[in-house]
């Protein structure tokens, strides 16, 4: 008991940081909760497009052209193929079709013309893409039955015009999910930091030269000195994250309750025991409390913006 009380007097000295760590993470969630919304809500986009016609403006090219002008934003910049490699480098276009001279008597008599395109390869120019192939697809099974042009655009018109109606019914929770998402990613940096800044400062005050003194003359072990220092540390480490489960109870509300909630606080309990191990062998290693606030700098801020470029970059080499 008298490590345990030595603790605590020692922790009650070191409240500070937890105290700031503590207003830092309800601050940030709280300011995120405020600015999120449902992300639920879907909003078509156009893409860009530019075409370059050398055929006559009339029949199913005509046809074609107006579909693309209904689906897209139609980008006018000067018939230069110079121009015209600028604007999709600096992303004024997404997407460029070419159609050939003659497209549309050759389309009609069966011959296949090609259309070529240009894009910058991101998701807009694949929407512009879709819209382009639903078109040359629909085009070509009618144009296999009907060999007048009047009808064959009139079908093709009745069948890229239907329209389907999406509704999305979720039981999830997504908007509070994101919520309750963002607020235990940075809890991760919350309990790392607070950790080891404050088992560090403690232990540091363990090994003052009295301290030592007094601890090395009694009669206890130096075995059960540490292992009671170690469970000292555990239970303020636990305390600590009960505390945060619980405001984060306050905060995000209802989506703590299933299993999705019950699963980041699982993982945070999991990542606490890691904080505490990281702190002991730190706090053991490091005696200097001068050193202290550039340790919890390297460790807490270095490995969280370590493992979200990680994180980042996994995401996009999928």
């Amino acid at each position: 008991m008298t490590v345990f009380k030595t603790y605590l007097k020692v922790l009650n000295k070191s409240k500070m940081p937890v105290i700031l760590f503590t207003v830092i993470l309800i601050f940030f969630a709280g300011f995120n909760m405020k600015t999120s919304e449902n992300s639920t809500n879907f909003v078509a986009s156009k893409p860009d497009i530019l075409i370059v016609n050398e055929d006559k403006e009339e029949g199913i090219t005509k046809n074609l052209i107006n579909y693309i002008k209904k689906n897209s934003e139609i980008i006018e910049i000067e018939n230069n193929e110079e121009k015209i490699n600028d604007a999709l480098f600096y992303r004024d276009v997404n997407y460029i079709i070419y159609i050939p001279e003659n497209y549309r008597n050759d389309f009609i008599n069966g011959e296949n013309p090609e259309i070529k395109i240009k894009s910058t390869g991101d998701y807009q120019s694949s929407f512009a893409e879709m819209l382009l192939e639903k078109y040359i697809k629909t085009a070509n099974i009618y144009r296999e039955f009907i060999r007048n042009e009047d009808e064959l655009i009139e079908k093709i018109n009745e069948t890229i015009s239907r329209e389907t109606d999406v509704e999305i019914v979720s039981k999830l929770d997504t908007d509070n999910l994101s919520k309750a998402s963002f607020y235990y990613n940075f809890l991760n940096y919350s309990i790392l930091a607070g950790s080891v800044y404050v088992i560090c400062l403690i232990l540091s005050s363990f090994k003052e030269e009295k301290i030592v003194k007094r601890t090395v003359i009694s009669s206890m072990r130096y075995k059960d000195f540490n292992r009671k220092l170690l469970l000292s540390n555990c239970l303020f480490a636990v305390v600590l994250w009960m505390f945060y489960v619980l405001i984060s109870f306050i905060l995000v509300g209802n989506i703590m309750f299933t299993m999705n909630g019950f699963m980041y606080i699982v993982n945070s309990f999991i990542f606490t025991i890691c904080s505490v191990t990281i702190a002991f062998l730190v706090g053991n290693t490091i005696a200097s409390k001068n050193a202290i606030n550039g340790i919890v700098n390297v460790i807490a801020l270095g490995s969280s913006f370590l493992c979200r470029s990680i994180c980042t970059y996994g995401m996009a080499t999928r």
